[in-house]
């Protein structure tokens, strides 16, 4: 596959998500996104009004996580938070499935809430991520949770929160782009570190990536920097 260095930043959400990131650390994640043209930053809801104020005029997407990680949290409260980062500036929703109603087979309850979610973010003009955690689905359900996206109209299905047992799997995104029916979109998220990582995945059908190493593995693909060591994080 030939990208040049902006195709594949045009890839890339570059994600700070760690338990103890500071302010500094959030800046620096803007400044970094706005000289490479990532995709977005994909940070905490607390983090947006620092990172709208950070990039503003520089047209990066802000996104933020919605009942993250777990996905447990009240319709309502889903909600809420959906609507409350459209006003301090989120353009980007990646909102948690609440993939144990799924694994528990309510699947009536997490069309409802797919669907109002979905609805809710668009009004606002956000574009909706549903994140579904595959490394605790089943091949069924990965593929259940594929069609409940598709039916709620959201434009991206990913992986995962890269706080569950395991992270992005090439076979994962290779069986979603082949059983998808639409133009749905798919992201890997959760242990991309090296540009290895960054290649196969986009080569298995991924269109967005998120990873906290974003600058690294661009660094890596132009020969600025060799390959990215294993680190902990997303």
């Amino acid at each position: 596959m030939n990208l040049t260095p902006a195709q594949l930043a045009a890839h890339l959400d570059s994600t700070n998500l760690r338990l103890d990131a500071t302010a500094a650390d959030i800046t620096a994640l803007c400044a970094e996104a706005a000289a490479h043209r990532f995709a977005c930053v994909m940070i905490y809801p607390s983090s947006v009004p620092l990172a709208a104020q950070a990039l503003a005029g520089t047209g990066i997407k802000i996104g933020t996580v919605i009942g993250f990680p777990s996905g447990r949290f009240s319709t309502a409260a889903k909600a809420a938070e959906i609507d409350a980062m459209h006003l301090a500036g989120a353009h980007e929703v990646d909102i948690v499935m609440n993939y144990a109603a799924l694994r528990d087979g309510d699947l009536g309850f997490v069309d409802t809430e797919l669907r109002a979610l979905a609805q809710r973010a668009h009004n606002n003009g956000q574009l909706v991520k549903v994140i579904v955690e595959t490394c605790y689905l089943d091949a069924d359900q990965r593929l259940t949770a594929l069609r409940l996206c598709e039916d709620a109209g959201v434009e991206f299905i990913k992986t995962s929160t890269g706080f569950g047992g395991a992270g992005a799997k090439v076979e994962h995104i290779v069986a979603w782009a082949t059983a998808r029916r639409g133009k749905i979109q798919l992201k890997a998220s959760g242990g991309i570190k090296t540009l290895a990582d960054a290649r196969a995945l986009i080569a298995a059908g991924a269109a967005r990536l998120g990873t906290s190493n974003a600058a690294a593995i661009l660094a890596e693909f132009t020969g600025a920097a060799p390959a990215v060591p294993p680190t902990s994080g997303y």
